[in-house]
Formats: structure tokens, C-alpha cells, sequence
């Protein structure tokens, strides 16, 4: 179980693993909104309306509970959720210690403007093989968690964008496309505010190159091409079985990017 407070160093490392909680931001409606950053994947739900929402929870994850300051907003919310039988704990020092921190936000303005709805409705292409994978696996670990996806053949994405109102991207004449020499995940990256992590920024690199047959941007960018070629044609027509295939294959890039990089293996046959 975790401990009751969790620092924001600790939450960030967790982010995108196995272990990612579950983050609820219960700030007071007019703080939440007053601020132009998010914490990334946190889903904000009103205080003083616990009961109304506890139900959603996942209780097969962990929960990490964020407000201002990490005062008594968050440990009331806490203090319930482990009455209850949840694994929570508060984010120690709240938001504020998390922008101290230097951490990533998430742009909260592009939230609202592109989600107004949550869960939100995301829609592109068939048959995702990279950046229509990529994009989908960024949205829900770092943009909203519960966002859904469907897939529709290419002359139909905009009328289902505009019949159940939901966002198109890596097609051509949408927002969320391809810029130039880069990629869609680069454009949500860019209009999230997410484009400076390092380690997404490096990850982007290796998806712009498998994706525009662009090897030598990262020496990675081979490798995503043929995983990403070789699981698509495993998969058939079963797009969402790929994408949670996929999305394995992101998580293991983002956590070499983050934990592994600098690791080498080279264990050289010895001279009888």
C-alpha cells in the first residue's frame, strides 16, 4: 500500500509504468481554473462531492490525490479513500511543490478548448501502425486517461469527428496532423505543452523517424519501424487489440528513455 503522502519526484517516476496511480486533482473549482497548467493524465473532480464520484474509481489501481498546496483538501479525500479499502495517498505539497519541482503540465487551455466533453472521443485512420498508435498512447498517459478511440476508413474521419463530436487527428486537413517534417505526436506534444520534456522529446524523435522513413534522426526509429509493421500484421482488422499491443511498446521506449538510456550491453565471446 502506498504511504499516506507521496512527493512529486516519486509520482512522476511512476507515470507511464505498471504501477501508474490513478491521479485526482481536487483542487476548489475556481483555483483549478485559474491555473493554466495540469498535472499530466490528472482527472479533477469536485471536493465536497466525493460521494458522487468515488464509485468511478478503479480500485485495482492506486490513487494519488492532488490539491493546492497539499493541505487539508487532498488528506480529507485521502483519509476517505483508505476508510474505504482504496491504496491512496496525497500528493505531498500538492500542485504547488509539483510546478516547483520543474515538472511537466499539461496545457490546460488545449484541454478545454479540444475536450470539453471527458471522457473524450478521439477518431483517425484504420489499421494504425505508428503515429496513429503513438498519439492515442500519449493521450492517455499524459492527456486524459479515459479518453476512447475508434477507428473509421479515411474518407469518413471528419463526418464522424463531426456526428459524435469527437477529434480527428493524423489525417490530412485536421488540427492534430502532420506539420511540416514532423509528426501528429509532435503537433499534441507542441499544443500541450509537452514538447520539452526530455524524455518525450527524445521519444518524438524516434516516432518522427519510424514514421516518415527517417532512420537516421534515431538509431531507435528502425526498431519502431519493423515492431510496429510486424504487430499490425499480426493484428488484422482487430485495431484496438493492436493499439493495447502498442501501447506495451511505448511504455518500453519512454521508460528506456527515462531509466535506460545510458545503459550498454555487450558481453563479447572470450578467446578459448
Amino acid at each position: 500500500m502506498l504511504a499516506f503522502s507521496i512527493s512529486p519526484q516519486e509520482l512522476w517516476r511512476l507515470m507511464a509504468t505498471p504501477r501508474a496511480p490513478q491521479i485526482v486533482d481536487v483542487r476548489r473549482r475556481d483555483i483549478y481554473e485559474a491555473v493554466p497548467g495540469l498535472i499530466p493524465g490528472s482527472v479533477w473532480r469536485e471536493p465536497t462531492a466525493f460521494a458522487d464520484w468515488v464509485a468511478a474509481l478503479d480500485r485495482g489501481r492506486p490513487i494519488v490525490v492532488t490539491c493546492k498546496l497539499g493541505k487539508e483538501l487532498s488528506q480529507v479525500i485521502v483519509s476517505e479513500l483508505r476508510d474505504q479499502g482504496y491504496d491512496a495517498a496525497q500528493l505531498a505539497g500538492g500542485q504547488g511543490a509539483w510546478t516547483d519541482a520543474g515538472l511537466p503540465l499539461t496545457d490546460r487551455a488545449a484541454a478545454n478548448r479540444l475536450m470539453p466533453r471527458r471522457p473524450s472521443l478521439w477518431v483517425t485512420r484504420r489499421h494504425p501502425k505508428i503515429d496513429r498508435i503513438a498519439c492515442p498512447w500519449l493521450i492517455r498517459r499524459f492527456i486524459d486517461p479515459e479518453a476512447r478511440f475508434v477507428f473509421v476508413d479515411p474518407p469518413y474521419v471528419t463526418d464522424a469527428a463531426t456526428n459524435f463530436g469527437a477529434i480527428p487527428f493524423d489525417i490530412a486537413g485536421v488540427e492534430i496532423s502532420h506539420v511540416g517534417d514532423t509528426c501528429s505526436f509532435d503537433t499534441l506534444l507542441t499544443m500541450f505543452g509537452l514538447a520539452d520534456e526530455p524524455s518525450l522529446a527524445r521519444l518524438a524523435l524516434i516516432v518522427r523517424g519510424a514514421d516518415t522513413a527517417r532512420h537516421d534522426l534515431a538509431p531507435e526509429a528502425s526498431g519502431l519501424h519493423a515492431i510496429s509493421l510486424g504487430l499490425s500484421a499480426l493484428a488484422g482488422d482487430d485495431d484496438h487489440g493492436l493499439l493495447r499491443q502498442g501501447f506495451a511498446v511505448y511504455d518500453g521506449l519512454f521508460a528506456w528513455a527515462r531509466f535506460a538510456a545510458d545503459e550498454k550491453h555487450n558481453w563479447p565471446m572470450k578467446a578459448a
